[in-house]
């Protein structure tokens, strides 16, 4: 009989420890008062009433406070910390992609339990638009946004702002359990594809154009070779034709004689390559040097003055 009553002791102190109770839940656009509180849809945590807060300090819970919420309508449920206890009684502030989550309308009926949970070491994230993989660094961006949270839940979609635009991402997966408290924690992120994302394709790689040393001698046959002593055809004095034609003498790749490469050739631009020999000089027509040249043409100078004599 004694030993029934230490139990019954026991079971009763640990229900008492155990914070549990219903709330009508709203969007914290709701929230009324003079201040801006769009920072609570930044982040995972809720706005419970003052009553909330005298109960939670006469119970022996652990720190910082973590809660379960559930609808039991839908048999939904996320976990969350509280962020002030300002509310007005009976009725807490949720995050809208929390209210998402749990398929809460406005002044929908949510259950609220505390609940001690295990440090995050690792989690996954799912963009749920390609549109984020145009940040420059989505991981610090994503560990940033995440000190705003306390705690993550596998299946969750979580929402985040960033550059006055919001970001949706899926937890897929949290370990060392499938809900964790990720307050002063080293836990480790990573990203699986997003949510309709398709790799670019990849276009086949062009062959490599081949250089000069690897040219074949044999393909510059048609090209014009300059001249070549001694490949003429012989001729008798009787005219008679010789019984076997002699064979062409075989073509080395030294007699062949390739093309300066124009260096200064440039995208879009036309060069006439032209002779570059020497024009010989105009033959000055006869009448033209006549009228140019006349003999004798010049004026004698006399030492003497032209004049009569006295």
């Amino acid at each position: 009989m004694f030993s029934f009553q230490v139990f019954d002791h026991a079971m009763a102190r640990g229900f008492q420890n155990r914070f549990s109770t219903q709330y009508r839940c709203y969007s914290v656009s709701m929230l009324a008062g003079p201040n801006d509180r769009s920072d609570v849809e930044k982040g995972g945590k809720i706005i419970m009433p003052p009553s909330a807060l005298d109960q939670l300090s006469r119970l022996n819970i652990t720190y910082p406070m973590l809660f379960k919420l559930t609808n039991k309508n839908s048999d939904r449920m996320t976990h969350c910390g509280v962020l002030e206890f300002v509310a007005d009684e009976g009725i807490c502030y949720l995050p809208h992609w929390m209210m998402q989550n749990l398929l809460l309308e406005e002044g929908g009926l949510v259950q609220v339990e505390s609940v001690n949970l295990m440090v995050a070491t690792y989690s996954k994230f799912q963009p749920q638009s390609p549109d984020f993989l145009d940040i420059t660094n989505p991981k610090a961006v994503l560990e940033n946004a995440l000190r705003n949270f306390a705690c993550l839940t596998t299946g969750d979609v979580i929402a985040i702002n960033y550059n006055e635009k919001i970001y949706e991402l899926r937890v897929m997966e949290t370990k060392p359990d499938k809900a964790v408290s990720i307050i002063e924690c080293d836990m480790n992120v990573d990203f699986d594809a997003p949510l309709g994302y398709k790799e670019p394709e990849r276009r086949p790689q062009h062959q490599e154009e081949p250089t000069e040393e690897e040219g074949d001698p044999s393909s510059y046959a048609d090209m014009d070779m300059g001249f070549r002593a001694f490949t003429g055809s012989g001729n008798r004095l009787d005219g008679k034709t010789k019984g076997i034609e002699p064979s062409p003498a075989p073509l080395a790749p030294s007699d062949i004689k390739r093309g300066i490469p124009n260096y200064d050739f440039k995208v879009g631009r036309i060069t006439f390559i032209r002779n570059s020999r020497p024009q010989p000089r105009k033959i000055v027509d006869d009448d033209d040097a006549m009228n140019r040249f006349i003999a004798f043409s010049g004026q004698g100078q006399s030492l003497r003055k032209k004049g009569r004599k006295p």
